[in-house]
């Protein structure tokens, strides 16, 4: 479980610090979601956020009591979302980082600081920021954008279950399990399927 102990020393001079994480880069379907959370100046987690750590560590049952607790707290939060199609225009990297920069782009209030997960950030507003690898299980910020990512985007792919029936979208979210693979190789890919990415147990080049 993570606290502000990393957000902390920048809060002395800023009061506007971001996280953001992503969900869904090596899924077959479905967006890529980004998420992008504020929390207030000098803010020490309490109750169920003393639970938030890196969403790929929680229980689904613990993200869901998590997300909309962290709606609550923070100063400011949002989503970034893009579809499928751009993925295959752009690359799925180019994808990331647009989806990050609409999160960035859709606060109500521009932040002073971004902490990114990750290596590498494009930034599409002049803003400073830093890349922290493995951030989502270090800084408390990016582990709770990690959450509202994560959750955003099982939600979208819950959604395209009942649309597109027969991949068990609901179950996997996208994800290359073997059920899903079974599914394309049945059904054949649906329109929110990346044709980018390709399946070599489906002999696909």
């Amino acid at each position: 479980m993570l606290d502000t102990t990393w957000e902390l020393p920048f809060w002395k001079d800023l009061a506007r610090i971001c996280g953001i994480d992503e969900a869904g880069r090596g899924p077959l379907a479905g967006p890529v979601v980004a998420a992008a959370v504020v929390f207030p100046r000098n803010y020490r987690p309490r109750g169920i956020l003393e639970r938030i750590d890196d969403s790929k560590r929680l229980a689904p049952e613990l993200r869901n009591k998590l997300a909309p607790a962290i709606m609550d707290v923070a100063d400011d939060w949002a989503l970034g979302i893009v579809d499928a199609g751009t993925i295959d225009r752009i690359n799925i990297l180019q994808a990331t980082m647009l989806a990050m920069n609409r999160a960035v782009e859709s606060l109500n209030t521009l932040p002073q600081l971004l902490l990114v997960d990750g290596n590498r950030f494009t930034p599409s507003l002049p803003l400073p920021f830093r890349t922290i690898v493995r951030g989502d299980s270090k800084v408390f910020s990016i582990a709770a954008a990690s959450i509202l990512a994560k959750t955003g985007r099982d939600e979208i792919m819950s959604r395209y279950a009942l649309e597109y029936p027969g991949y068990g979208f609901e179950r996997h979210f996208g994800y290359p399990t073997a059920p899903h693979v079974e599914a394309i190789a049945t059904l054949g890919r649906c329109a929110i399927h990346r044709k980018s990415f390709k399946l070599r147990k489906l002999g696909e080049k």
